[in-house]
């Protein structure tokens, strides 16, 4: 049996099946790239030259190359942020450069988790990205999972679980002020997750202020609860948690969520250590379903 018959097909939100009609010029107008003059030059051009609209625009010198690729993201309905989009950071590259090869090997790993993970009718939608060490880009690569997740049409949530040194907040430039420690002791709902403008299908839960018990919130009943709540609303649950090495919180979060994807460094993160971690994670009863090397 070849691969692609394994893959599990994902059933997209009724809002990721709406494909806007409008031309690239329009698109272009109403990002403030092009003025409707300038649109006639380079339809003038186009007609010429029997070229694409784009090809034209870039061969006139009125927009670049970057510019006809986000338009084209925009006009199939591919959530991103433009450039000049404030707060959330740079590491964000599927959503800030959906065209960087960095971005392609997302695509790749989604692919991959897609084949070997995603199972909903089985009850397998939410994945722990665990680490052995900090900086190993575990949260770099949870929240672009995240962000390739929701691009496909999928409901995607991305929860900080690291009630230690969180960093969801900062990368999507959130308030810290709710979260998921103020949901699992009682002092919010679960409205405490945020949209993110310009994703359409992607909320991000951060980890709220930092409890002084966050092993405990993590083992209690509630969060078993919280996580039955969360498969029943999203498509996608992706969850980012500390370094496994030093923390015991990530077995707690695993064994609820069933699934994990380890991440390591290149250089940075020893054989022994990740294999522990492996062996450590699979004593919960949950699947590792594959590791990820990071090199940078």
């Amino acid at each position: 049996m070849s691969l692609q018959e394994n893959v599990v097909p994902m059933e997209p939100h009724r809002s990721a099946l709406i494909r806007t009609d409008r031309c690239i010029g329009a698109l272009l107008v109403e990002e403030g790239k092009l003025t409707p003059r300038e649109v006639e030059r380079v339809l003038e051009r186009q007609r010429k030259e029997h070229t694409r609209f784009g090809e034209a625009a870039v061969r006139l010198g009125l927009i670049s190359e970057d510019d006809v690729r986000f338009a084209l993201a925009k006009q199939f309905d591919m959530p991103h942020f433009t450039p000049a989009s404030e707060g959330p950071s740079r590491e964000l590259v599927a959503a800030f450069a959906p065209f960087h090869p960095r971005t392609e090997e997302l695509r790749a790993l989604r692919t991959q988790l897609l084949i070997r993970w995603y199972n909903p009718e089985n009850g397998r939608k939410a994945l722990v990205v665990a680490s052995p060490e900090n900086g190993d880009g575990r949260s770099y690569t949870a929240a672009n999972l995240a962000i390739v997740f929701s691009q496909l049409g999928a409901r995607t949530l991305l929860v900080d679980a690291d009630l230690r040194k969180p960093r969801q907040h900062q990368v999507f430039a959130l308030p810290e002020g709710q979260g998921l420690s103020t949901i699992l002791s009682g002092r919010t709902d679960h409205k405490a997750n945020f949209p993110v403008p310009g994703m359409t299908r992607l909320s991000v839960l951060p980890a709220g202020p930092l409890p002084p018990n966050p092993q405990e919130l993590l083992s209690r009943p509630a969060f078993a609860s919280f996580m039955k709540d969360l498969n029943a609303i999203y498509d996608v649950i992706i969850i980012d948690t500390p370094p496994a090495r030093h923390f015991a919180d990530v077995q707690s979060v695993t064994f609820r969520a069933g699934d994990a994807l380890v991440v390591t460094r290149k250089n940075h993160s020893s054989v022994a250590t990740t294999q522990k971690v492996i062996r450590d994670l699979a004593a919960t009863g949950a699947r590792v379903v594959g590791t990820v090397v990071n090199e940078y």
